[in-house]
């Protein structure tokens, strides 16, 4: 079965990316595409820094007072950095290949919905360059 890819990039708009979710949620079940059609979001830094930032300290195992007033501000900053992430919405559907009428209708429905117009939509299929890095990005994900 050949599979194609579309990322949507909703900048630090988690919100919007959510909903986005939701729409192919509904979707899904609605028509049936419960292996078909797979979304995973990716939550990046906005800077390109790298995520060891959100790694616990190793001094952090034993909190004193001090210490619980310094964790609350802690916890705020990784919130701020949170909520400054770039979100992308990475969307796999995976059609059969007597099935390349309804992949192709999904591929042109989906960016041209409200919700994913404004995400900079990019299709991304089995005969790109960055197709098997996207592959890969995809299998990582959660």
């Amino acid at each position: 079965m050949a599979h194609s890819y579309m990322r949507f990039d909703f900048g630090t708009d988690e919100e919007k990316a959510q909903l986005a979710c939701h729409k192919l949620d509904v979707w899904k079940q609605a028509f049936r595409l419960d292996k078909k059609l797979l979304y995973k979001l990716d939550r990046g830094p906005a800077d390109g820094a790298s995520s060891e930032e959100d790694l616990p300290e190793p001094n952090e195992e034993k909190p004193n007072a001090k210490a619980k007033g310094k964790s609350g501000k802690v916890s705020q900053e990784k919130a701020a950095k949170k909520s400054e992430s770039t979100v992308h919405l990475l969307v796999r559907l995976y059609f059969s290949s007597h099935e390349k009428l309804s992949e192709q209708r999904w591929l042109d429905r989906i960016p041209s919905e409200e919700l994913f117009k404004d995400a900079s939509p990019e299709v991304i299929s089995k005969s790109s360059p960055e197709f098997t890095s996207i592959d890969q990005n995809f299998e990582r994900l959660e």
